[in-house]
């Protein structure tokens, strides 16, 4: 099976050790990766003896990808979509050559876009409001009929608080990864 992997730009920026002068905190989900799994082991394989990448995307699909799939840490497209491919890409020869491994990811991600399911939804970005991590996985799966895998990271800390407000708050936590 394939991972369908979609990350939130301010969440991948905000916790990059890249040099943030390169970011671009993007305000909706844009591909992170199409990753061939296996039920033993969902990180597997990757890094496969296949066909490294070659830059033959057709100018058509290169412009869809640079507003589906753009390197958001460190703004070098190619370079990005060079390494997703060399990691994830040749472990999926056996299923698409490389022009139809990106054309399918671009395609996931017009069809099943995170940025408008939630939206749809009334789940949109804010200061204030907070979701929960089931009424997030409940939009996205009334839409694609199967349930997302949600990737957080720990919010960054936070000043010190009164002793007593902290001890009732849950630990808020960021969106990062969509996984289907």
């Amino acid at each position: 099976y394939f991972q369908f992997v979609q990350q939130w730009p301010p969440t991948t920026c905000r916790l990059s050790t890249k040099p943030s002068n390169k970011h671009r905190p993007l305000q909706n989900f844009t591909i992170h990766g199409l990753w061939p799994s296996n039920y033993s082991n969902p990180k597997m394989p990757s890094n496969c003896a296949g066909s490294q990448f070659k830059k033959i995307l057709s100018p058509k699909l290169l412009t869809k990808l640079k507003r589906s799939w753009p390197d958001v840490e460190k703004g070098n497209d190619t370079e990005f979509w060079e390494s997703e491919w060399n990691k994830h890409g040749t472990c999926s020869e056996q299923t698409f050559n490389q022009m139809q491994y990106f054309k399918r990811s671009h395609e996931m991600w017009s069809s099943y876009n995170i940025t408008h399911i939630l939206k749809n939804a009334s789940i949109v970005p804010s200061a204030t409001q907070t979701w929960t991590y089931s009424d997030i996985v409940s939009a996205i799966k009334t839409v694609t009929q199967t349930t997302p895998l949600l990737r957080c990271k720990p919010y960054p800390a936070q000043p010190k608080s009164h002793p007593a407000q902290r001890k009732s708050l849950p630990k808020p936590q960021l969106l990062h990864e969509v996984v289907f």
